[in-house]
């Protein structure tokens, strides 16, 4: 088959299915319980392709370390590899359970990178400089109680507390990453909790130098990520941003897509309130 018909490979996403078993915010038209259905129905949806990986956007639950023993057992109906990363509202567990999320969570490390088919993929922590996911007295709590205080003060968009920043180190490492990714003739896609273009009050409190990063290189093609959960999409240099929508809003209704990567675009299936995109590399 031609290039244009058949893509290279295929993977799932879902962002933010925040359960709990606690009453639904009307106001906020999110039913935390009703998350465990949803994403049932996403897995036995994505059980009828043929699929690399899932990734699940961060906030697998809304509260409580014990919500994961609800959840994360859904996900082992999935015929293929499910993968994690970190949302904000994944440490909203007691101050103990902080340093386990990512091990629940099956991850090797909080940020970390993978190699399908001839692309990097590259998971990053927007979480490790805030004022809720590091443990009690680590530096990055200060930090980042400093980083909001002065995005509060020059009146900001996303000066809130449930914004984060990536720390220096982290920082460096995704620019090594996409480095070495160009080295060896590796289209990248970065994947995050957070988004950080276009501008907003969801965005990570760092998403300047993040987006000026991957809008200067060519290999990178796609940021995706999900936490504000009406969706979005934007694009800086040759890099696509888009923002998946929270399994969580809605009684009934779904959200969940299937990216399918060709050599010459990103084809993202949407299902349910997620919207199909073709993105041109």
């Amino acid at each position: 088959m031609s290039s244009s018909s058949s893509p290279l490979f295929r993977f799932g996403i879902i962002a933010d299915p925040q359960y709990a078993a606690i009453a639904p915010h009307v106001a906020m038209d999110r039913y935390y319980a009703n998350s465990l259905t949803k994403v049932a129905a996403a897995i036995e949806v994505f059980n009828g392709w043929e699929l690399s990986f899932v990734m699940t956007l961060g906030d697998v639950i809304d509260r409580s370390f014990s919500s994961f023993d609800d959840i994360l057992p859904v996900y082992e109906k999935l015929r293929h590899e499910a993968l994690f990363l970190l949302g904000n509202h994944d440490f909203s567990v007691s101050a103990g359970h902080l340093s386990e999320v990512a091990a629940r969570l099956g991850m090797p490390s909080p940020y970390y990178s993978f190699l399908r088919h001839g692309w990097r993929f590259i998971v990053l922590d927007g979480n490790e400089v805030s004022i809720f996911a590091p443990p009690e007295g680590h530096h990055h709590r200060a930090l980042a109680a400093e980083m909001l205080a002065e995005l509060q003060a020059k009146g900001a968009r996303n000066a809130h507390r449930w914004n984060a920043a990536l720390s220096d180190e982290q920082f460096a490492w995704l620019g090594d990453e996409i480095a070495k990714a160009a080295e060896a003739g590796e289209k990248v896609i970065v994947m995050n909790h957070y988004p950080v273009h276009p501008p907003g009050e969801h965005g990570m409190w760092d998403s300047d130098r993040i987006v000026a990063l991957l809008a200067s290189q060519r290999n990178v093609v796609a940021y995706l990520n999900g936490h504000d959960h009406v969706g979005n999409y934007g694009m800086a240099g040759a890099c696509h941003f888009v923002n998946f929508k929270g399994v969580v809003d809605t009684e009934t209704q779904n959200a969940f897509a299937i990216v399918e990567v060709h050599a010459d675009r990103i084809e993202i299936r949407g299902f349910g309130r997620e919207m199909s995109r073709t993105l041109s590399i």
